[in-house]
């Protein structure tokens, strides 16, 4: 198509049952649209004023005719919607193999985090040939995942998960884009999807894929540092205590609530726990837990989710309170010392910095 594309390049194993629905209602579109203004025009000049034809015994009604111009878009329209929702049914359908992204969406960029702890603004790094899932969510307000050239998008939105999946078919560089309205800079929030070989991508990730680290933190591991750092040993320990109820095999488990009510341990649940641990006290507790709203984004409690799931998913033996005990966990790193450095460098850029250093920056 040279310099005027008549669509992005399909890309993913969604693009081409996409574009054959796609261009299976622009055809039937163009058919009738251009059946109807031929139709139009014929009669126009045919019946103008003054011309000779035949109007006595006008026909009325013609049943036949009616039921035939009723009848084929009615199977036609019945065929799009079983045919577009089967194409729906199968992108929402999540793989269970794979590789797991966790997004999040902020005014104006795209924050994307590895299982392994890489983390990218505005880029993704991806293998051919590999089925990709994201789970997103927003820091602030609406925004919108769309990956045109994989056919696939979905909403992101502030307080809960949503998932999208695709399966890279060709290799190259990609646009990412925001598909909502979230503000001033929305037409800036645009990143690159690089889609590489298995090769090219195993030697990506064993250059850690950071320019600041000079190693990769696990997204467990980052989560295990921070549950040091804000003191969550303190209280959670390794058993049901008095202060709080242990968190080992908490994923997965059923968690009952004081004045009734029951919930399923999930991501949902422990970042709502997080954030407003007064609307869910667990069975036998006060409430004592602060809220860390304000003292956490979107990636941190992503990450402390992934370390409480490296916790097992075995409860301790017994479900009654010992008396509190000072944890022996080993306290936070010293973010100022030498070996962390870069670490520190990468925060500010990458994982818990907005798009602007400085609010001039704005202007």
């Amino acid at each position: 198509m040279g310099n005027f594309p008549m669509r992005p390049v399909p890309a993913s194993e969604h693009a081409q049952a996409y574009d054959a629905l796609f261009f299976t209602i622009t055809g039937l579109m163009a058919f009738f649209t251009v059946l109807v203004v031929v139709l139009v025009i014929y009669f126009a000049a045919k019946y103008r004023k003054g011309s000779k034809a035949n109007r006595r015994n006008p026909i009325d009604g013609h049943l036949p005719m009616e039921i035939t111009w009723t009848a084929i878009p009615l199977v036609l329209a019945i065929v799009i919607f079983f045919w577009s929702t089967r194409n729906f049914l199968i992108q929402r359908d999540m793989p269970k193999q794979g590789i797991e992204i966790m997004v999040i969406g902020k005014q104006w960029m795209w924050h994307l985090e590895h299982m392994n702890g890489i983390r990218e603004n505005d880029e993704l790094h991806i293998p051919v040939g590999v089925p990709v899932k994201f789970t997103m969510i927003s820091q602030d307000v609406l925004h919108a995942m769309y990956l045109p050239e994989f056919r696939t998008q979905y909403h992101v939105v502030p307080g809960r998960y949503t998932d999208l999946h695709f399966t890279p078919t060709k290799i190259g560089v990609y646009k990412m884009l925001c598909a909502m309205h979230c503000g001033a800079q929305h037409s800036e929030m645009v990143g690159k999807v690089y889609v590489m070989s298995q090769k090219d991508y195993a030697a990506w990730l064993e250059k850690h894929g950071n320019r600041f680290a000079p190693k990769v933190v696990s997204m467990a591991e980052s989560g295990k540092l921070l549950f040091n750092q804000k003191g969550c040993a303190n209280c959670h320990n390794d058993v049901n205590n008095e202060r709080a109820p242990s968190l080992v095999g908490l994923i997965g488990q059923t968690r009952k609530f004081e004045g009734g009510g029951a919930a399923i341990a999930d991501r949902t649940y422990v970042r709502d726990s997080i954030f407003s641990p007064y609307d869910q006290i667990v069975q036998g507790y006060e409430n004592t837990m602060p809220s860390y709203k304000s003292q956490l984004t979107e990636e941190q409690v992503i990450d402390l989710y992934e370390y409480i799931k490296s916790l097992g998913n075995t409860p301790p033996p017994d479900g009654k309170k010992v008396p509190y005990e000072q944890s022996d966990r080993p306290p936070g790193i010293d973010m100022s010392s030498p070996d962390n450095a870069t670490r520190t460098t990468n925060e500010r850029e990458s994982a818990s910095a907005t798009q602007f250093h400085e609010t001039g920056d704005r202007k």
